[in-house]
């Protein structure tokens, strides 16, 4: 006998510790729960599944007009980046950008990523120059730093991001 839904949105909450809500989403059809359930299986982070799956994907295939069965964005392609992310090879800003690439060409997200160039870049040595040089572009707002204004490390930390085109790991 097949697993009633209030069961398994019930056995989602407790085995995955999701929300009601995400829980109640990724129950909705035994399709969508199964595809869940594969992806979670091959990444180990059932939250970042969850967000990516009930968000992302589902936004995309209604949005497309699509049931998860037709999903361009097979389990396995989904569960490789999240696993990028989770592992801090992409930012989450970036995945966005690998993931419409992925819905629209069925892609693997590593294959776009090498093709892009989208590696979050994490190397401190690589950071501090872009860091530098943002310094070296913005004195007055660096001295304003110095002297105690600290909201502007939001200005120094958005155009790094710039200069590295997203890349940086904030």
């Amino acid at each position: 006998m097949p697993e009633l839904p209030s069961v398994k949105r019930g056995r989602f909450k407790d085995q995955y510790a999701l929300s009601p809500y995400d829980a109640g989403v990724l129950t909705a059809s035994k399709e969508l729960a199964h595809y869940y359930e594969q992806a979670v299986a091959k990444t180990g982070n059932a939250k970042l599944t969850a967000n990516w799956v009930a968000n992302e994907l589902l936004g995309r295939l209604n949005a497309a007009g699509k049931e998860i069965q037709d999903s361009p964005v097979s389990i396995a392609q989904l569960a490789a980046l999240v696993k990028a992310i989770d592992g801090g090879q992409i930012s989450g800003k970036i995945a966005k950008t690998v993931f419409e690439e992925m819905f629209a060409t069925s892609k693997d997200p590593q294959t776009i990523i090498q093709e892009q160039g989208l590696v979050q870049i994490s190397d401190p040595a690589a950071l501090e120059a872009a860091i530098r040089r943002t310094i070296e572009a913005n004195p007055q707002q660096y001295a304003g730093y110095k002297a105690g204004k600290d909201k502007l490390l939001g200005f120094f930390v958005g155009q790094v991001m710039k200069k590295t085109k997203g890349q940086a790991n904030p």
